[in-house]
């Protein structure tokens, strides 16, 4: 593994100066469709392959799902106005409330699950949460929505997490057009969540610049560089990456808090994704917490890992 204390990222031309997006929601669709591909173009050959593909379908089934569902409610917009100008998420997550909406959306992706070959312990997994009642389910995505996944139930929560990706992306990619503000570095200003990992982009207008990607409702918004995204610090930040592979993906280590979260240099390969590519890159997850470092970032599919 090689340790890069003091992060080596090419300066911004003059004359290419920007005021890059605070936020960007989603497209809901494209999300899913652009994930599930990235995740077949990195299985073949890979130590995970069996998962990775595992995963390819699960996000194909996110995307496929949304065909004919209907719109997710959104708070008024008085409400979503208030949330902005406070500085909170205009989202709630918890206590979740199902809307029939949420509840078609849980259903859909359960169904659609079955078609998917997956281990007999997965498929047991879901199995239960096909039969679970409205009461169970609320608890289930309670426990997703607080980060608060027990292991025992890992498979169930995953699946119940997958659909609740889709529903509050849907609803994420209703805001567009909203001046959304940024909230705090480890914080999604749509909907509260933590990232799964951060990216530097190469876009017309916001080259070199970050933005965290949110692990439930995909939307990305303008963070600092050289920065924890757990506790905000800037003192003792360093990346590792693993010798020998491509360092397009590092993990951003905090010694202050003594976590990181994976950032990926997206503006070197466009191809990288922060969900798949973060699951793929699961090695390096391995080593980092060998130097005594936590995982912030968070992964429905790296639950447990």
């Amino acid at each position: 593994m090689s340790d890069v204390s003091t992060p080596q990222f090419p300066p911004v031309e003059i004359g290419t100066e920007s005021r890059p997006p605070t936020v960007i929601v989603p497209d809901a669709k494209a999300v899913f469709e652009r994930r599930a591909a990235r995740f077949r173009a990195l299985a073949p050959g890979h130590q995970l392959e069996a998962y990775l593909t595992f995963a390819a379908d699960l996000s194909d089934a996110q995307a496929a799902i949304q065909h004919g569902l209907g719109a997710p409610a959104l708070p008024d917009p008085a409400a979503i106005d208030r949330s902005i100008s406070f500085g909170m998420p205009v989202l709630s997550r918890t206590p979740f409330e199902a809307s029939a909406e949420a509840a078609e959306t849980l259903h859909r992706l359960f169904d659609r699950a079955l078609e998917i070959r997956m281990p007999d312990a997965a498929r047991a997994a879901l199995g239960r949460v096909r039969l679970a009642g409205e009461e169970d389910l609320a608890r289930l995505c309670d426990a997703v929505l607080s980060d608060a996944i027990p292991v025992e139930t890992i498979a169930e929560h995953v699946f119940v997490g997958l659909a609740l990706q889709v529903h509050f992306t849907r609803a994420a990619s209703l805001l567009k057009g909203r001046r959304l503000e940024f909230i705090g570095d480890g914080v999604c200003p749509v909907c509260g969540g933590p990232p799964a990992s951060s990216g530097i982009v190469g876009w017309n207008g916001s080259e070199r610049t970050r933005f965290a990607t949110c692990s439930l409702c995909a939307t990305r918004w303008n963070v600092v560089r050289v920065k924890c995204l757990a506790c905000s610090s800037t003192k003792g930040i360093h990346y590792l990456a693993i010798e020998g592979v491509a360092d397009t993906i590092k993990a951003e280590c905090c010694d202050t808090c003594r976590s990181y979260v994976k950032i990926m240099a997206v503006d070197e390969d466009p191809r990288l994704d922060p969900i798949a590519d973060d699951v793929a890159s699961l090695g390096l997850d391995l080593l980092v917490k060998e130097r005594g470092y936590g995982r912030a970032g968070v992964n429905l599919l790296m639950v447990g890992a």
